[in-house]
Order: C-alpha cells, then structure tokens, then sequence
C-alpha cells in the first residue's frame, strides 16, 4: 500500500533533487506504521525569526487510522531541521508503538496486574543507596534562607527551627518562591 506524501513549501523554493530526497527519507516512515494514511512535510523559511539558527522551519505530520504524530525542528539549513524533524518522529512512533505493545495479553485482570506492580514497586524502593549524617545547629527562617542559598542548595535545605524547636525543610517552589515544611507527631 503506497502512502500519499504531500511536501508543502512556504517563502522556500526546493530543488527536485531536495524534494526526491525528502519522499524517499519520509517513505521509510511507512515502514514502521500500520495504517499510515497521509505523511505531509512542511518547510518554511521565517525571515523574521529571532535568530539565524531559526530560520528553516521542517515539521512532518502522520495521519493513520486511530493517530495523528507531528513534530517540528528549527535550523539554519532545511535539510538539517528535516532531518532533526525525522529523528524526532522516529522517537515518537517508537513511543507510540511501545504503548500499544504493552497491553497485559497473559489473562491477568487489572487488580492482579496492579498489586504485583506495587511489590515490584516496593523492593526496588527498599534498598537506601545512601546515607548523610550532619549536625543540625539552630537557627531561624531567616538564617535558613541565607544559609540555603550561601551553600547553592537549590532544591531543599534541613534545619532546626530555634523558634518553634522542631525539625523545618526548606525547599524552592517551581515559581521560584520558597516553602517551608513544618512536620507534625501524630
């Protein structure tokens, strides 16, 4: 089954040979699908793009019964932001066909299959590959804070709260802002 192949060009002009390749390199695609209905190729020329290494634009989209992958690359040169297009799609069909291919097919039902995944979960969890023992000296929020960011901790810092006398972690948010953690006995 031949799949259709359609390479739109916009502000580009591509020479026969350029275009030949692309069919032939889009082609291979077919290879690892099922189903492929449509491959299209875009290839743009941005003028306006921020900078030069910006300017070609490739993206390559499949059409198949029951999916729909795109990607898109930037480069300085067409064949070079195809080919890194290319190298993506690949990674996103051996994406997709790993998903499909993961189905249980050995007759377990679903609860079976999720408490084996949980003590599977479990021993690998159990085994501590590291162990830090340091002193804790008090000190208050503020002090913490500082001390986090003096010794580039950037993702959480342990102290003792000398005004709450307890245990505090320190951690930085994804926004940037900082959080503190409070740990109740209960």
């Amino acid at each position: 089954m031949t799949v259709r192949t359609e390479i739109f060009t916009r502000n580009l002009d591509l020479t026969d040979k350029m275009r030949e390749t692309l069919t032939k390199k889009v082609g291979k695609l077919s290879r690892f699908l099922r189903n492929l209905n449509e491959i299209r190729v875009d290839a743009t020329y941005v003028k306006s793009a921020r900078s030069a290494s910006d300017r070609f634009v490739a993206q390559i989209t499949l059409r198949g019964r029951g999916y729909l992958l795109r990607t898109e690359e930037r480069a300085d040169e067409i064949m070079t932001a195809f080919d890194a297009a290319l190298d993506k799609m690949q990674r996103q069909i051996e994406r997709l066909k790993g998903k499909r291919r993961r189905g249980r097919g050995d007759g377990r039902s679903a609860a079976e299959v999720v408490a084996v995944a949980a003590e599977e979960e479990a021993a690998e969890t159990s085994e501590i590959v590291r162990r830090k023992a340091f002193e804790l000296h008090p000190m208050t929020e503020a002090e913490a804070l500082e001390q986090m960011k003096l010794l580039s901790h950037d993702n959480f810092f342990i102290f003792f709260n000398a005004e709450t006398g307890q245990i505090n972690v320190l951690y930085r948010r994804r926004d940037g802002t900082y959080g503190l953690i409070e740990p109740k006995v209960g």
